[in-house]
């Protein structure tokens, strides 16, 4: 926001923050999404709740799901998103339309395009065939009657620019797929019977939005393996219907047969999360209780240095291990 302050500064405008059906920032939150200048716009600050901000329809997709975006995307005589792109466990990428849909749909309208996630088309960087951003292709199209300007970055490991396009919602996105590759993903000759997956800030924040470490890391093991996932998980579980979902049946497999019949916000990670759990071992370190974890049918240790020793014990010495320091946004990628 620093760097479009001198254009906007004297012009009537209104910033809106697109969470998605994520919760809003905290009051400390705002210097680091607004910088330094939220202060003096405080009063323009919008944040967008998916299930009581005021929505329109903005049509309907493919899939026959109508699309229902804040209004104040309808009311505005021009719109800049400003967002940063990368790889999206199940999305494909980040950025772009996302800024829109999900970012700034409504309740119902985001949980029919987060069930298309439990196709088994719906992963990282996969656009092409993947139902979920097929329907993002389709908001985008949607969205072609408003009159948008659109800044997209790939930020680095230390949030600072690594690249950056602007001008159509489209072109800038695609622009910057190729650099946002050459940041996350990593490329690996073989895959192991061991892969030990950190999760990091912001990743870490609970079990639910630690699933991404373990999902990047899924290709980085051989099927039948053990894949380590380390989290301080520092606001517990997260989801309850994670959760729920995950307990409510003895095996990863009947986890995935029970979505063919019911889906609630939130599904999807359980399912990703299953995806692996039917052909490898999932094992958790986290500060969580070992009877919560052993619901979800993971495994729990109270160290690396345990969870690794038994894995070692349990696949031989000579098993070859993966450690990925930054699971939630590293991709490996297994090149011949």
């Amino acid at each position: 926001m620093d760097i479009v302050y001198p254009a906007l500064k004297g012009k009537t405008f209104k910033i809106l923050i697109a969470t998605g059906s994520h919760r809003a920032p905290m009051e400390e939150e705002y210097d680091f999404i607004v910088g330094n200048i939220y202060k003096e716009w405080k009063d323009r600050v919008h944040v967008h709740d998916a299930k009581k901000s005021e929505c329109f329809s903005l049509g309907k997709t493919r899939h026959g799901h109508e699309i229902m975006l804040n209004k104040l995307v309808k009311e505005a005589d021009a719109i800049i998103p400003i967002s940063s792109i990368e790889p999206h466990y199940f999305a494909g990428y980040t950025g772009g339309r996302k800024s829109f849909m999900p970012g700034l749909a409504a309740y119902d309208c985001i949980t029919a395009n987060h069930r298309m996630a439990i196709s088994h088309a719906a992963q990282t960087m996969v656009l092409k065939g993947n139902p979920v951003a097929e329907e993002l292709d389709d908001a985008e199209k949607l969205l072609e009657k408003f009159n948008i300007f659109a800044i997209m970055t790939v930020l680095d490991g230390n949030h600072r620019v690594y690249a950056a396009a602007a001008g159509d919602l489209k072109d800038s996105f695609f622009s910057l797929l190729a650099k946002a590759d050459e940041v996350f993903v990593v490329p690996i000759k073989r895959q192991t019977e061991i892969v030990v997956t950190v999760a990091l800030k912001p990743n870490d924040i609970d079990l639910y939005q630690s699933q991404k470490a373990l999902d990047n890391g899924k290709t980085a093991l051989k099927d039948g393996g053990i894949i380590i996932l380390v989290s301080a998980c520092r606001n517990g579980i997260g989801s309850q219907a994670f959760l729920d979902l995950l307990s409510s049946e003895k095996t990863y497999k009947a986890v995935i047969d029970k979505l063919d019949r019911e889906y609630k916000l939130g599904y999807h990670k359980a399912c990703k999360m299953a995806e692996i759990g039917v052909k490898a071992q999932i094992w958790a370190v986290t500060p969580l209780d070992g009877n919560l974890i052993s619901k979800a049918h993971m495994r729990p240790f109270n160290s690396v240095s345990d969870a690794l020793a038994k894995a070692l014990e349990e696949k031989g010495p000579d098993a070859k291990v993966t450690f990925i320091m930054d699971g939630g946004v590293t991709i490996p990628k297994l090149i011949a």
